[in-house]
């Protein structure tokens, strides 16, 4: 019982619990089962970021070319929908996914086999991809009148009770799950980020990992541009300006060391959770939006000094490669 309640995660979610508990007592109406549904619905988008992100994080990456990946395939979505209504919304949707790969594969390129640093790569694709954003569209907005009616109604339709968007979520959460912890490739990914020289020693193939890291961050940004845009019903250039910093944020109070190695799937969720509660929960007991910003970024340096603090006391876990035991 100790151990368990010293793992990082599940501080994080007893965290949450009193987070919501504490704005509940001062605004009761936060609590209520409409409230709680919602707050999970708007915090689907961030977690399937964060579970992206974490993966390019445990390589000692990073992709801030993700919230603009989501704008151009978001945008792009909303275009074909709208000049094709009678498209199929399946393949509305695989385009926004293709785009995405599309995009993630040449950061991935560039930074797996041209040995890049992924900072400067994704820093100089985020100004490109958002670039084209206003190319494509010409600066102009795809409101909601211009939209099929299917296209915007499929992230909050309902199955058994819970909108399309949670049961996603919960799909792509068991999807990270399992690459994260079983998969072959999942494996190699902590592998890089832990000891990159001994890696290629043993044979991983480190560019091609690293290729298809970027690749799964951009096709998921692609899928999360499609429901971001349908959700909101409206695509204009500014579309999750920013939002990679929040990505990023909910990864390192989630536990994932950017120093890479390190980090689960469900540290990512609740990092996402977690700043998803902040954001609904300050506006409902009348804080300031500027101490929001404020409060969020001492939360993420608080997070960043805990990591660094069980960094130097515990070392980084090396976890053992393709289900054996680590030498």
């Amino acid at each position: 019982m100790k151990a368990l309640l010293k793992m990082r995660e599940t501080q994080l979610a007893l965290c949450i619990v009193a987070l919501i508990v504490l704005v509940g007592a001062r605004a009761p109406v936060f609590i209520t089962p409409g409230s709680l549904a919602n707050l999970l619905t708007d915090s689907t988008l961030l977690i399937m970021l964060a579970l992206a992100q974490m993966l390019v994080i445990v390589t000692r990456g990073v992709d801030l070319s993700m919230a603009s990946t989501l704008a151009l395939s978001g945008m792009m979505s909303a275009l074909l929908a709208a000049r094709f209504p009678e498209l199929p919304l399946v393949l509305v949707v695989l385009a926004a996914l293709a785009i995405g790969l599309l995009l993630g594969l040449v950061n991935g390129y560039l930074i797996g086999y041209l040995d890049l640093p992924p900072i400067v790569v994704t820093l100089g694709t985020m100004s490109v991809y958002r670039g084209m954003v206003f190319v494509l569209s010409g600066g102009a907005w795809v409101s909601s009148h211009q939209m099929p009616a299917d296209f915007i109604a499929f992230p909050l339709a309902r199955l058994l009770g819970i909108t399309h968007l949670v049961w996603i979520a919960a799909l792509t959460v068991l999807a990270a799950w399992y690459v994260a912890r079983y998969s072959r490739f999942g494996r190699d990914l902590y592998a890089i980020g832990n000891q990159p020289s001994s890696a290629r020693y043993v044979g991983i193939p480190i560019a091609k990992r690293l290729m298809w890291t970027y690749g799964l961050s951009g096709a998921m940004a692609g899928l999360c541009g499609y429901l971001w845009v349908a959700r909101y019903a409206v695509a204009y250039t500014e579309i999750a300006y920013g939002f990679e910093f929040t990505v990023i944020a909910a990864c390192v109070i989630g536990g994932i060391s950017i120093a890479g190695g390190c980090g689960s799937v469900a540290g990512a969720v609740l990092g996402g959770l977690f700043l998803a509660v902040i954001g609904n929960a300050l506006p409902v007991v009348k804080v300031s939006p500027f101490w929001q910003s404020a409060l969020t970024g001492i939360v993420i340096l608080t997070a960043v000094l805990i990591n660094a603090r069980n960094g130097k006391q515990g070392g980084r876990q090396i976890l053992p490669l393709h289900g054996r035991s680590a030498a």
